[in-house]
Parts: C-alpha cells; sequence; structure tokens
C-alpha cells in the first residue's frame, strides 16, 4: 500500500518512520525540503501573515520511494513540532479516493476528539481544523489523489505543516512547489541491490550491476524486486538477470518488466496465489485469506506469503503478527496478471470463498464473547480449530487489527451493487462481532459506515426491504449515541419504506421505535400513541411475546407524564401478558413495575401486596438480583406504613441475597422498557 523503502533486509518500510542508516540516497531532496520549511511564502513576501499551514508536496509515481522519502523528513524535522506527527492514507490500493469525511475522523481519533458517528464531511473539517488550531503539528498526506482532498483537512495555522504525497501536482493549493521524485542515483541503487544479493556479485560484475541499474531506470520497486529474483538464485549472476531483462524488450515501465519476470519464474501454485492476492481487502493480507483465496491449506499460504516477502513482493506488516501488505505499486500488475490468467468465474469463486471465510472468522469472534450461551457454544465447538479464538481477548485483537480489511470486505460485498445472502451474512457478522467486542457506542462510526453502504445500495437499487433495514441501523446508532432527533427523522423514514416493501417486522420495529424516540425526546402522549400503534400490529400478527413488552412501553410512557391509573392497567396488561406466554422473568419484572407506579399514585397496601407477588415470580425465575431490589421496595415501603421492624428483616434479606450473588449492577431494576436493540443487516446468521 505505501511506496518503496528498504531496510537492511530488503523489506519494505512504512508508516512509522524508518530509522537512520535504513535509509538510501536523496540527500538532494531532503536538503529542498527542509529549505522550503523556511522559504518565504507569497503572504510573507506581501507582507500577510500566512492564513493557514504550508504545504510539502513530493510527488512520484507508484514505487518511487515517495512515501519513504516523506517518513524519512519527517523523522528529520519531527522534533520541530511538540504537539506531534500525525498521518493519513487517502488512496485505497485500487487507486480509489479515500473519502475526506474517513481521513479526517480517522485524525480526529488520533487527536482523542470524539466526534457524532453520523457528522458529515463539512462538520469533520471543521472539527479537526479546530482540534488543530492551538497546536504545532506535523500532518502527513499519503498518497493523495488531488488538491480537493488535501485542502479539506490542511489547519488553519501556519504553525501546523503538511507533506503531502501524491502522483502528481496540487493544481488549486497555493504555494506549493513540488519535489518531483526520478530514479536513485546509481550509488544508492547499488548499494541497494547489494543488500539483497551482498557484495561479492555486484563488485565482480560491476558493469552488469550498472547496467541492470540502467534497466531499471533506479525506480526502487523494480531493484528490490530485482534484488530477490537474485537473492533467490545465489548461483545466478546480476548478467543473467541483466539478459533477461533486456529479452522483455522495453514494453511497460521497468517495474512491469521485472514484474512479468518474476511472475514467470514462479512455481505455478506459487504465481497463481500472487495473482489472487489482487482481491485482498485493502492490499491486507493473512494466511486466512491466502488460502482461502487458492483453496489451499493455512500452512501453505504461510510458508507462499514468507517467500513473497523475500522476492520483495509482499512486506510484512510490524503488528499483528501473521499479517502481509501489498506493496500499492504492485496493485495494478497483479490485477492485470489476474485478469489475463484467471478466468472471471475463477476469480469469482476465490472472492467468494475469501469472503465466506471472513464470515465464518467473524462468527467465530463473536461466539468467544458468548460463553454463557449453550448455542453459542455448540457452534463454536463445530468449528475447525485453525478458525477458532483461543480467549476473548485475542478475539479482540484480531477484529481490531483486521478492521480496515473487514471495512473493505464490507465495501466490496456491496461494490457490485447487489445485496446477495454472502454479502448480508458478512455486513450482519461484522456487525455483532463489532458489538459484542466493543460496545454499540464504541463501534459506532463503522457501524454507521456499514449500514449507509447498504442503504446507498439499497436506494440505488430502489430495494425498500434493504432500504428500511439500513435506515433502522443507522437510526439505532443515532439513538445509542444521542441523537435522538436524527434518529427519529430516520425511524419514520424507515416506516415509510418498510411499508412500501409490506415488511410487517420493519413496520412494527420502526413504530416501535418512533414511540421510544418521542419517549426519549420527553412527548409522552406521541411515545404513548406511536406503541399502541404498534402494540395493534403485534395483536393482529398473534405476537403475543412482543405484545406484552408493549404494554409495558405504554405503561411506562403513561408513568413519566404523571398517569398512573393508565400505567397501573398497562403493567397489569404486561404481566398478564408474560404470564400467559410462560415467560416468569418478565412477568416478575413486570409486577415490580406495577408496584413502584402503585407506590408513586399514593397506594402502599396495594404496593406491597403486589410487591410480595413479584417477590415470588422471581424466586421462580431464580432472577436473585430482582429478588434483592424487590425486597429493599418492600423495605421502604414497609417503612412508609410505619413499620420500621419488618422493614428491617426485608433490607437484611436483600444483603443476604447479594453477598451471596455479588456484582456490579445496582440490584434496582431499571425504570421503564427496555429499549429497542440494534439488529444488523436482515441475513441468514
Amino acid at each position: 500500500m505505501t511506496d518503496q523503502a528498504v531496510d537492511t533486509g530488503g523489506v519494505q518500510l512504512s508508516g512509522h518512520a524508518a530509522t537512520e542508516g535504513h535509509f538510501l540516497g536523496r540527500t538532494r531532496e531532503l536538503k529542498e525540503l527542509r529549505a522550503d520549511i523556511e522559504r518565504a511564502g507569497l503572504d510573507t513576501l506581501s507582507g500577510k501573515k500566512a492564513p493557514r499551514a504550508r504545504v510539502l508536496l513530493i510527488a512520484g509515481r507508484p514505487g518511487s520511494g515517495r512515501t519513504a522519502l516523506a517518513e524519512e523528513f519527517v523523522r528529520q524535522v519531527a522534533e520541530r513540532y511538540g504537539d506531534g506527527v500525525l498521518r493519513v492514507r487517502l488512496g485505497e490500493p485500487d487507486g480509489t479516493p479515500v473519502p475526506v469525511e474517513r481521513a479526517a475522523r480517522e485524525l480526529l481519533a488520533a487527536l482523542g476528539r470524539p466526534v457524532p458517528p453520523g457528522a458529515g464531511e463539512d462538520d469533520l473539517s471543521a472539527t479537526l481544523r479546530e482540534a488543530l488550531a492551538e497546536r504545532r503539528v506535523l500532518l502527513l498526506l499519503d498518497d493523495a489523489a488531488g488538491a480537493e482532498q488535501v485542502d479539506a483537512l490542511l489547519p488553519d495555522t501556519p504553525e501546523c505543516l503538511v507533506v503531502a504525497v501524491s502522483a502528481g501536482p496540487l493544481t488549486g493549493i497555493s504555494d506549493v512547489r513540488p519535489c518531483t521524485l526520478g530514479g536513485l542515483d546509481t550509488k544508492s541503487a547499488l548499494d541497494l541491490l547489494t543488500r539483497h544479493t551482498g557484495s561479492v556479485r555486484i563488485t565482480v560484475d560491476p558493469r552488469s550491476a550498472e547496467g541492470l541499474v540502467e534497466a531499471c531506470q533506479g525506480h526502487p520497486a523494480a531493484l528490490i524486486l530485482a534484488g530477490g529474483w537474485l537473492a533467490a538464485r545465489p548461483k545466478s549472476a546480476v548478467a543473467d538477470l541483466a539478459k533477461q531483462l533486456h529479452a522483455e524488450g522495453d514494453d511497460g515501465s521497468p517495474l512491469s518488466r521485472i514484474f512479468r519476470l518474476v511472475h514467470a519464474t514462479l512455481p505455478s501454485a506459487a504465481a497463481r496465489i500472487l495473482r489472487l492476492l489482487s482481491l485482498a481487502p485493502a492490499g491486507l493480507v493473512d494466511p486466512h485469506t491466502a488460502s482461502a483465496l487458492a483453496g489451499c491449506s493455512i500452512g501453505a499460504a504461510r510458508t507462499t506469503l514468507d517467500d513473497f516477502v523475500a522476492l520483495g513482493l509482499l512486506r510484512t506488516v510490524p503488528s499483528p503478527p501473521d499479517q502481509y501488505e501489498i506493496p500499492g505499486c504492485l496493485q495494478p500488475l497483479l490485477r492485470t496478471a489476474a485478469e489475463t490468467h484467471e478466468r472471471p468465474a475463477e476469480l469469482q469463486l476465490a472472492r467468494a470463498r475469501m469472503l465466506e471465510r471472513t464470515v465464518r472468522l467473524l462468527q467465530s469472534c463473536r461466539a468467544i464473547t458468548e460463553t454463557d450461551n449453550p448455542q453459542a457454544r455448540e457452534k463454536l465447538q463445530g468449528m475447525p480449530q485453525a478458525l477458532r479464538f483461543a480467549t476473548p481477548r485475542a478475539a479482540a485483537d484480531w477484529l481490531r487489527a483486521r478492521r480496515p480489511a473487514l471495512l473493505a470486505s464490507a465495501r466490496l460485498a456491496v461494490a457490485d451493487g447487489e445485496l446477495d445472502t454472502l454479502a448480508r451474512r458478512l455486513m450482519s457478522q461484522l456487525v455483532r462481532a463489532m458489538v459484542a467486542h466493543f460496545g454499540t457506542q464504541g463501534a459506532a462510526p463503522d457501524l454507521y459506515g456499514i449500514h449507509q453502504l447498504v442503504l446507498d445500495v439499497a436506494e440505488r437499487r430502489d430495494l425498500p426491504r434493504e432500504k428500511a433495514a439500513a435506515l433502522l441501523n443507522l437510526a439505532d446508532v443515532d439513538a445509542h449515541t444521542g441523537r435522538t432527533a436524527e434518529a427519529l427523522v430516520r425511524y419514520r423514514a424507515a416506516l415509510d419504506a418498510g411499508r412500501e416493501a409490506n415488511d410487517p417486522y420493519a413496520t412494527g420495529r420502526a413504530m416501535e421505535s418512533v414511540g421510544g424516540a418521542h419517549l426519549e425526546l420527553g412527548d409522552y402522549d406521541r411515545a404513548a400513541d406511536w406503541f399502541g400503534r404498534a402494540l395493534a400490529q403485534r395483536q393482529a400478527r398473534d405476537e403475543r411475546a412482543d405484545a406484552a413488552r408493549l404494554y409495558g412501553r405504554i405503561a411506562t410512557a403513561h408513568t413519566y407524564a404523571g398517569r398512573y391509573g393508565e400505567a397501573q392497567r398497562g403493567w397489569r396488561a404486561a404481566a398478564a401478558g408474560h404470564r400467559k406466554n410462560g415467560d416468569v422473568a418478565a412477568a416478575a419484572r413486570a409486577l415490580s413495575e406495577l408496584a413502584r407506579v402503585q407506590e408513586y399514585a399514593g397506594r402502599p397496601e396495594e404496593s406491597l401486596r403486589t410487591c410480595q407477588e413479584a417477590v415470588e415470580w422471581a424466586r421462580r425465575a431464580d432472577d436473585t438480583r430482582l429478588q434483592a431490589a424487590l425486597q429493599l421496595r418492600l423495605a421502604d415501603t414497609l417503612e412508609h406504613l410505619g413499620d420500621p421492624a419488618a422493614a428491617r428483616l426485608h433490607r437484611a434479606a436483600a444483603e443476604r441475597i447479594l453477598e451471596e450473588e455479588p456484582g456490579d449492577r445496582d440490584p434496582e431494576p431499571e425504570h421503564g422498557a427496555n429499549a429497542c436493540e440494534i439488529r444488523s443487516t436482515p441475513a441468514e446468521d
């Protein structure tokens, strides 16, 4: 993904700067860039203070070492910027520009600045500028596709410095003088080859070595592949490779010629794996991905990937282990090779295998968090050992490390505008795994992006059922992150889409959620009305469990509004419904809420009797926490009725229960009914 730089082992460095002694050449360019920091700009010459950060541009073809130069320059001047270095990549491996919204959100996350998950590009850009206003930061924008991306992220302070890396000029940003890269000088290029081949083959035939450098035009990425080819063939002379390159002719760039040669000399199985890596999401590969793409064992895939690293075709990622990255300059060459040598049906099958493997890993990742769920344990035990995680911590680390690739997989799954079964399962499992490990609020920005993908496809292809599901999910994220007004708008839109699709689940869910949003906003009359509409639909479909729950939500709205008579009727209906459905625990909770409302209504004797009944139901349900809460409520009621001795007995009973069943949560049950949980896109689990 990042352009070539080399360390002493001949592998690419990126992201977190190259260390001194590992960088080759570019002395003149580094000197020019340092001088450019101090150069008087147009504003200074006209007597004005510069309104924005200075932009230094490093321009060059992919594989020219432009990112390596940027990282070395950042390393050399970083101490001038006391508030640190921020990095963000503005291009996908396939050349697609990264949306400004995503880039700004990543930078704000690095600054520890929380932003709402649904914030738009303008809001995020403004928030980023505000966050950088009082800081002295060096900002590295890698692989910028155009001036618009860079301009949207520019700090409004001359105390910051921006280093942009791009293939060409950034027309539209004032006072930018590009540092344009060509090939390495001959000495640096020979040093690069020496790191792969050792010094003997270079020194015994310096003319052939210089000829090889000339054939590669000093292009770092081409030289790395040449060095990898020679390192894998210790008995081959440099002249042998130079001759083969000349035999390739002048068709294409030096990098494409050496890549074709390396590809042609690979064993057929390895060459096929290399070509299929062009399908790897975000250019990130691990043994599972390679194994699924090629249909081979994980062990064989790992060995082949390590061989590719030695050849310069891949590089290892420092963390986590067993993850590799495809250099961005090789991505188009891999795609061309795949399209030339593989049939479209084979590529489609390989992509399906990869997505299916991803789905199963996500299922395993989520199941490890549900060890108290017999079905989840059974599903986990039925999976191959290679797909299981040792601990929840290991699963969370994998999910966090693979996040860019997983989100890219989601984009890949819907890229063709379809929402087939496999794509739906992937989206569903990704959402559930993220919520299981990071919580709804922690995963909210990523969840927003996933659901927005589905919504875009649903709107483009006029799929009302999928549109309703996506709107419900987006609204749920809004609701869980405090954007209730925005959630209400989406819930109403989901209701319209559900009605258009004639989807009773979506319409009922949307009506209940509209009621929940009104409840949160304090509009209790509308909340009760919408809960009533949802109740009527559930009753018409004979959905008794949901109907009983909705009686409780209606009662909650009446309680908040101070209409205790209606609230009591609602909780009685809820308790009766749960009893009829055999849900003992829910019946106990409904009776507990009824007792609370009776106390509010000034009927302590009735509250006492109802509370005692609730205790009995809680015992049947084996809900010790609810039993403790009800004992405390009985104690309060008895004190109100003038019986402190009995109250002490109930408090002591509550303490005994809590000692026997320790926990962190307050034993008092929540007031009101539960909110709707976030639901994934309609999919097979």
